[in-house]
């Protein structure tokens, strides 16, 4: 006898039906999908090399086109490279920064050196001319006529040039020569002779020098625009320990045998006759004494206000350290001692570590 189904047994057998189907379409499909697969891959292999050198020429040329619209900007906006390179090169003091004095006016100005030590031979160009290579070396028309042996300001393009490394003369010691007898013949100081900080000695401690050696004799110039006269400002005031002013006196009297000068930031002050010599400014006395060389007898002032000043080659020391001085006030006596070729007073303003010109300071 025949038996009608349930619906239970319907859906159960509908669902046996589904998931037969399913798996027979999904077979069907993933067959023709490797069919196709197979196909896409060996087309690919194929053509790879056309793709791959299509792509290699593309990339190619992006890759000159962004540098040839982004060199320029970069070449500008970076101080290392392109024109600055040159014009660093081609100077030999650099203002990097300026600083206005605590509760003054002034400013000071910050150096960067780069130094050179010895002649250079320069190759005249097209244009160029004896002011515009003394504006470019950063020393006098006369010292580049006077070590090339140049009668007037007539140069040739092709012609080498000797280019001293500062504004001076070029000697060659003879037999006899000391630098005493090289700086009158200059017409210049010996000291500025020693403080050149290439100029070799065979002997340090008396600045003797061997026949055939080269010596830098800065400031071998005239007489009358050599020394000029350095007023000083005596009157003491006396405000012991207190911070500095920021407004710095004169602190001797006498002529000045050297001006600040990249390798020399200092003043130099000669006069025989050894007079007192004045703390500038207010302050407190940081260091006072004696060493064999270099500043020999000296005291340094700090004044408190981001400021020293040092007083070197001193014959005698008047304040112990720690003692608060008065601007004005006399802290010792002017001497030839450390490295020193006659008695002078070598003064010098400080601010973080770093020298700064004392002209500009000065009143």
């Amino acid at each position: 006898m025949f038996r009608q189904s349930t619906f239970t047994e319907d859906l159960v057998a509908f669902l046996v039906f589904c998931k037969h189907y399913g798996i027979h379409k999904a077979m069907l499909v993933s067959e023709q999908f490797e069919k196709i697969k197979n196909i896409i891959v060996v087309f690919l292999m194929v053509k790879r090399g056309k793709y791959q050198q299509s792509f290699l020429n593309t990339s190619l040329f992006l890759l000159v086109f962004a540098i040839w619209v982004a060199g320029p900007i970069i070449a500008e906006q970076n101080p290392l490279v392109g024109n600055n390179i040159g014009q660093s090169a081609s100077s030999g003091l650099a203002v990097i920064s300026t600083s206005s004095l605590a509760n003054a006016d002034s400013t000071a100005t910050f150096i960067s050196t780069k130094p050179r030590d010895t002649v250079i031979t320069y190759t005249i160009k097209s244009g160029d001319t004896l002011a515009s290579l003394a504006r470019r070396f950063d020393v006098s028309v006369d010292t580049i006529k006077w070590a090339n042996d140049i009668e007037d300001d007539t140069i040739t393009a092709g012609d080498d040039l000797k280019i001293p490394p500062v504004s001076g003369i070029v000697h060659k010691v003879k037999s006899g020569d000391t630098i005493y007898s090289i700086a009158k013949k200059y017409k210049t100081d010996a000291q500025k002779i020693v403080n050149f900080p290439f100029n070799d000695f065979s002997d340090p401690d008396t600045f003797a020098i061997i026949p055939g050696q080269t010596l830098i004799v800065p400031g071998g110039i005239p007489p009358e625009e050599q020394l000029q006269y350095a007023p000083a400002q005596l009157a003491p005031q006396f405000f012991a320990g207190q911070k500095g002013s920021g407004n710095f006196i004169w602190p001797t009297t006498g002529l000045i045998t050297q001006y600040p000068v990249w390798y020399h930031m200092a003043l130099d002050i000669a006069n025989a006759s050894s007079p007192p010599v004045l703390a500038a400014d207010s302050g407190t006395v940081s260091y006072a004494g004696c060493i064999g060389s270099g500043y020999g007898c000296h005291i340094i002032v700090d004044h408190a206000n981001g400021y020293q000043s040092l007083y070197g080659h001193l014959s005698s020391i008047g304040v112990a350290v720690g003692q608060g001085v008065g601007q004005g006030q006399t802290i010792g006596t002017m001497g030839s001692t450390g490295r020193s070729t006659g008695t002078h007073l070598h003064f010098e303003i400080r601010s973080g570590g770093s020298l700064l010109n004392p002209l500009s300071f000065l009143q």
